[in-house]
């Protein structure tokens, strides 16, 4: 059995040719700014991937998504990241129809027939603010609330079909503000899209810039959140944050398994060696595997955030530890005749770039394992 059988074999399931046409493009294709791997992936159904049956999805579990997301993160690094933006938003969305009254499941049930591609709008981490805050803001107006912000990079920017976002608006009774979720048509008036994205690593993920505004968000694509702005966490932002995590962790195992899986086919690598590399990635995917269990049950839960968040920052230690060790089992000439090698090496450390940093989340989650409420910062 091959280190990625099975990941493969579940992308195979649910999108059957999309491996084998990645596997046939290469890396220097998928990860360059034309590339046509997101196209592939709209074009195999990839959308509807985590969207429920009785939504005309595929309804994918958390796990088999996290095994899809390895499989084409090996494949291609830049998709991997690209489609987890889009994940993560249908995941949203999904958390907030269970709610009573939602009319998400309409908008997922449109996603799905129609093939749409979701970006993410929310806040990334920043050095003077917390990624729960958003950096775009809503106005009232009669007909609904204008939103007017930025948001780079994003993600899927050329290709979205909708935009999902955290908004800052009124509050309905005129008291203050509150968070919001707006779903927002690309087409929209008022939305533009300039390059923004200049290093190589990443580039096919179409990670530019996306800029609204003014643009109208009419009362039935606003999902209004019941939290102050002193308050931390609800169940929807905590569900978001679990598979995002998931997703993330998934793309860059992903690539970092394209490396080993080229290093543990040279016999001239000491055995010990080359078993080694599998055992720390192997080990990494099971604890993440672990949390992608117990998600249909607890993806609402701070416990399983938290444990998510501990898992994330082992799986960058494995990386680190991994990917130089595989490069140097490689050797010279494979590192210099193969620009995929050196391509894999600079973008599996991207894990380290996504929200929320270890650094930020050092002091909440020794709180947290001292009894305090787990916060985001």
């Amino acid at each position: 059995m091959g280190l990625l059988d099975k990941e493969r074999a579940t992308l195979d399931a649910f999108m059957p040719g999309l491996d084998e046409f990645l596997a046939g493009s290469g890396l220097e294709e998928l990860e360059s700014p034309n590339s046509k791997g997101i196209t592939a992936f709209r074009s195999h159904g990839g959308p509807a991937l985590l969207v429920p049956d009785e939504l005309s999805g595929m309804g994918a579990t958390a796990l088999q998504a996290v095994r899809i997301q390895r499989a084409i993160g090996a494949r291609s690094p830049s998709l991997a990241v690209a489609t987890t933006m889009h994940h993560f938003s249908i995941a949203s969305l999904v958390a907030l129809s269970e709610l009573p009254d939602g009319w998400e499941w309409m908008l997922l049930e449109g996603i799905a027939t129609e093939n749409l591609l979701v970006a993410s709008g929310f806040a990334e981490g920043r050095r003077d603010g917390g990624i729960l805050h958003p950096t775009m803001q809503g106005t009232s107006t009669d007909a609904g609330v204008r939103v007017t912000g930025v948001k780079r990079p994003c993600s899927l920017a050329r290709s979205m079909n909708l935009l999902t976002a955290s908004v800052r608006v009124p509050r309905l009774n005129g008291e203050g503000t509150q968070l919001a979720v707006a779903v927002i048509p690309a087409e929209s008036e008022g939305i533009t899209v300039t390059p923004f994205w200049n290093s190589f690593a990443l580039a096919g993920a179409e990670s530019d810039q996306v800029s609204l505004t003014d643009v109208l968000v009419p009362p039935q694509l606003l999902v209004r959140m019941e939290l102050s702005e002193d308050e931390c966490l609800d169940d929807i932002q905590t569900a978001g944050f679990v598979w995002f995590e998931l997703l993330m962790m998934g793309c860059y195992l992903g690539a970092a398994s394209a490396l080993v899986e080229r290093v543990i086919a040279n016999d001239r690598a000491p055995e010990s060696d080359r078993l080694r590399l599998v055992v720390e990635l192997e080990g990494a995917m099971a604890a993440v595997e672990n949390i992608a269990r117990q998600v249909p049950d607890g993806q609402r839960k701070r416990s399983l955030l938290a444990d998510s968040l501990i898992v994330r920052y082992a799986v960058q230690d494995a990386i680190a530890r991994v990917v130089p060790h595989a490069i140097e089992l490689a050797g010279g000439l494979n590192f210099i005749g193969s620009s995929d090698t050196a391509y894999l090496a600079a973008a599996v450390n991207g894990l380290g770039f996504h929200p929320p940093s270890r650094a930020k989340m050092a002091r909440p989650l020794l709180d947290y394992l001292a009894g305090d409420e787990l916060e985001i910062v």
